[in-house]
Parts: structure tokens; C-alpha cells; sequence
């Protein structure tokens, strides 16, 4: 096998563990949650009010998350049922990322005025 094929998918996109990443982690309502349980937010109403996210995306990353070893759910209350929801190892390891992101966005993204 010649390094091309190692380095490509048989689609013919490169093998690429950032783009693995952002399979995972990469939209904006997920870093947006990474971010909330970061900051200890845990409940979904919580996380829904503090990102602005609709609530079928955010039931959908939230499970997604929690899928892919980001997120530990946890219930808090029988009845009815509810969740709370915490980051786990893998999830505690993206906060040096998404203080860079900050950084980034800080020196380089156009503020937006409140009103």
C-alpha cells in the first residue's frame, strides 16, 4: 500500500483525527453544552435557557453526547423522570479547547452588541 491509501478513506477523504472530532463534538449547540457542564450547569431547562438552544437540537446532543462519551446523565427525580447531566473524562478534556475557542473569538470574532 502506497501512503495515499493510508492516509485517505475509500471515499478519497484524508484520514483526519480533527475531522473525527468534529464528527463528534463539532457543532455549535454541542460546544455550547460542553461549555454549560463545564460551568456546572446540569439540567436541561438550564442548559436550554443559558445556550438558546431548541429543544428537539438539544434533546438530540444531549443524547448524542452521551452516546459518544462526553456526557454522564444522571437522574435526579422518579416522578416524573428527570436527568441531570455531568461531563465525564472525555468531556472534562475538551475544556483547554474550548478555552482556546474563547480566546480565538475574543481577539478575532465580531463582538455583538447588546441592545
Amino acid at each position: 500500500m502506497g501512503l495515499k491509501t493510508e492516509l485517505t478513506r475509500e471515499d478519497g477523504t484524508r484520514l483526519c483525527s480533527i475531522a473525527d472530532a468534529l464528527e463528534l463534538v463539532g457543532d455549535r449547540w454541542s460546544l455550547l453544552i460542553v461549555r454549560e457542564a463545564g460551568l456546572g450547569v446540569r439540567r436541561f431547562t438550564d442548559i436550554q435557557r443559558n445556550t438558546g438552544a431548541p429543544r428537539e437540537i438539544l434533546s438530540a446532543r444531549l443524547r448524542k453526547l452521551e452516546e459518544v462519551g462526553v456526557l454522564a446523565r444522571t437522574r435526579y427525580s422518579e416522578h416524573p423522570p428527570r436527568f441531570e447531566y455531568g461531563l465525564t473524562e472525555a468531556g472534562r478534556k475538551l475544556a483547554p479547547i474550548l478555552r482556546s475557542l474563547r480566546t480565538w473569538g475574543e481577539q478575532y470574532a465580531t463582538p455583538r452588541l447588546i441592545h
